[in-house]
């Protein structure tokens, strides 16, 4: 998301399949673990009686009402746990083991979702500083920091980035006790960091940090422009007290994007001045950095010297690329625009469908020769009122066998699933969202992530949701099983799939 604080910136045997497919008609689903209906079970249906599910009423809701596609059930909630409050904004969402861990501006929050209808808090922490963007590795907790504070402390206050002695960047925990997080160490980035992607080396040693971080101002004395970099923070796994900012990486030595102005409705560019979230692809070393004005294709065969394959920039509809998602093949990229920085309605009529959306693009030739070659636009194909904040945001691939299939956030235009096999032709088959908030408030899904069987959202003012897809198309999914997902950081599925 762009705001920034005001004081600174494996294939299965077809018996199984079946005899899976028809267990799950057995199951207790439904928004608050209510009982689904009896012709939830869409095992049987073709894919032209699938596509008709699909089309259900997408009229705009009542003020918190909730609708959804019969394939994609609300089965648990849990609202923020204290110590924080309803101002607390949940943000990005990491996995290990039983775990799921969700950021929020205030600090973190890590849910024992062993049973995933009815999560539970095992341990929260305030640690206030705005974003608090999570990755997991080992014992190890990252958090980002994008707002300038006192010091590197949980115990820091709020500081104008004009201010040369504030303090914004990377905090380390070590969470081998999930239910009592440890503070471990603070490394300072340059203009904070907005999101960060680990990026494990390939000896298992150590792990980097690509930090993401935007928005350059003469008047910072720790962000001054032109911000054409990404900074790298090596973390020595086994101790992890000796991290550091290994370099600051110049990645548009030519300036990039130089952006346009204009307005949501007439369409703007932003300039690009650094990243906004990066990628990678480490068993391919491949990255594809979302950095604002341009989206870019790096190698990372060197992780400590990515270097840029091609570059591509859409000044028609794109205003701000914000993140970016590879298929498992690592044969195409899905790149988000973030059109009006995650506060405003662009789900509407007003705003045409190729923009706040989704650029789906091929990946054409070898090595060096490699392009990001553009196919067409994804956006949710229902309005969102006019009070709604909607617009392109974080999601993750569903692990699908043949297919490449996603699950991802639209804030208050809910949770989108969709199949992007073809690039030329994606298209919906699963959908939720609630009504607009009370009294026309922000808030909505951060990231809507899919893990071991379920999908994890992080709404913002909701907390934890966890919803179950239920359908033949995804049904292979069920199967998958990782002890650890941080989303920017892809691994290959393709060794996941139980084998005859």
């Amino acid at each position: 998301m762009e705001l920034r604080e005001s004081t600174g910136r494996r294939r299965a045997p077809i018996a199984v399949l079946g005899a899976f497919a028809l267990s799950l008609s057995g199951l207790a689903l439904g928004p608050q673990a209510t009982a689904a209906p009896e012709d939830t079970d869409l095992a049987g249906l073709t894919e032209q009686q699938l596509s008709s599910q699909e089309q259900q009423d997408s009229g705009i809701p009542g003020v918190d009402e909730i609708r959804n596609t019969r394939n994609l059930q609300l089965i648990a909630n849990l609202p923020k746990p204290a110590p924080f409050t309803a101002s607390s904004t949940w943000t990005d969402l990491a996995f290990q083991g039983n775990y799921a861990i969700a950021g929020n501006y205030d600090g973190f929050v890590i849910y024992d979702i062993s049973n995933p209808r009815k999560p539970k808090v095992a341990s929260a922490v305030l640690c206030p500083g705005s974003q608090n963007d999570v990755s997991v590795k080992d014992n190890l907790l990252f958090l980002s920091t994008d707002s300038s504070r006192s010091d590197n402390s949980c115990t820091s206050t709020s500081r104008p980035a004009s201010n040369k002695d504030a303090w914004e960047g990377i905090k380390i925990f070590d969470i081998s006790d999930k239910r009592n997080p440890r503070y471990v160490k603070a490394v300072e980035t340059r203009c904070g960091s907005h999101t960060h992607t680990l990026v494990p080396d390939k000896r298992g040693k150590n792990a980097y940090l690509y930090v993401s971080s935007y928005g350059p101002d003469a008047a910072f004395p720790d962000c001054q422009p032109p911000h054409d970099l990404i900074s790298i923070v090596k973390v020595p796994l086994k101790n992890p007290t000796e991290a550091s900012l290994l370099s600051e990486r110049v990645m548009f030595p030519d300036g990039g994007n130089p952006g346009r102005d204009g307005t949501i409705e007439t369409g703007y560019v932003r300039a690009t001045s650094g990243c906004h979230d990066i990628t990678v692809y480490p068993s391919k070393d491949l990255a594809a950095g979302a950095c604002m004005g341009d989206g870019v294709l790096w190698n990372i065969s060197d992780r400590e010297n990515p270097r840029e394959i091609n570059r591509v920039q859409d000044n028609v509809n794109f205003a701000f690329w914000h993140s970016a998602t590879f298929n498992n093949a690592g044969t195409k990229v899905i790149f988000t625009d973030e059109l009006g920085g995650g506060g405003a309605p662009t789900c509407n009529a007003s705003i045409a469908p190729t923009r706040g959306a989704n650029g789906l693009y091929d990946i054409t030739g070898r090595g060096d020769g490699r392009k990001l070659e553009f196919r067409s636009y994804y956006k949710i194909p229902r309005h969102q009122g006019e009070t709604e904040n909607c617009v392109a945001h974080n999601g993750s691939l569903i692990p699908v066998q043949g297919r490449d299939i996603m699950v991802q956030s639209w804030y208050q235009g809910g949770i989108s699933v969709f199949d992007f096999t073809d690039t030329r032709k994606p298209r919906e088959i699963a959908w939720f969202e609630r009504g607009p908030l009370p009294n026309g408030a922000g808030g909505g899904t951060w990231s809507a992530y899919y893990y071991n069987g379920h999908i994890y959202s992080s709404d913002m003012a909701k907390g934890l949701d966890v919803l179950d897809l239920r359908d033949p198309r995804t049904l292979t999914a069920k199967f998958v099983r990782v002890g650890e997902l941080n989303v920017q950081t892809q691994g290959a599925y393709r060794d996941l799939f139980p084998r005859r």
